[in-house]
């Protein structure tokens, strides 16, 4: 949530919200082998896939929150919220899915500049 908070002002909100995420997938990029063996093992057990989905829906909750701070309106923080949180579980499956080099920030980077072209009409960006 300090990421968000730490982007200028002027920034687009789904854009403070890719910094932020940006910077949590630096993180676990750090962790890669870790990250992958946890994702196994919540793949592999419906209770984990529950517990995952509560915890991310937090965090989206979390996010929205700290978009209401900055002065961003509660319906448009609550779509940005969520998806960021879309942006970020595509991306994430594809990088502890996929066996290329592609760092976890760069996947979120790609996944949210997907989503930008899809919502202008543009359909697939890659």
């Amino acid at each position: 949530m300090s990421a968000v908070a730490s982007v200028p002002d002027s920034a687009a909100p789904i854009d403070a919200v890719a910094a932020a995420l940006e910077t949590a997938g630096a993180l676990l990029q750090e962790r890669c082998e870790f990250a992958r063996q946890r994702q196994t093992v919540i793949a592999a057990n419906t209770e984990l896939q529950e517990r995952e989905l509560i915890k991310l829906a937090s965090l989206s909750a979390a996010l929205a929150d700290t978009l209401r701070q900055r002065g961003v309106s509660d319906t448009a923080a609550s779509l940005t919220a969520e998806a960021g949180i879309a942006v970020f579980r595509v991306a994430f499956e594809r990088w502890v899915n996929e066996s290329n080099e592609r760092d976890l920030p760069q996947l979120i980077r790609e996944s949210l500049n997907e989503l930008k072209a899809v919502t202008a009409g543009r359909g697939s960006a890659s």
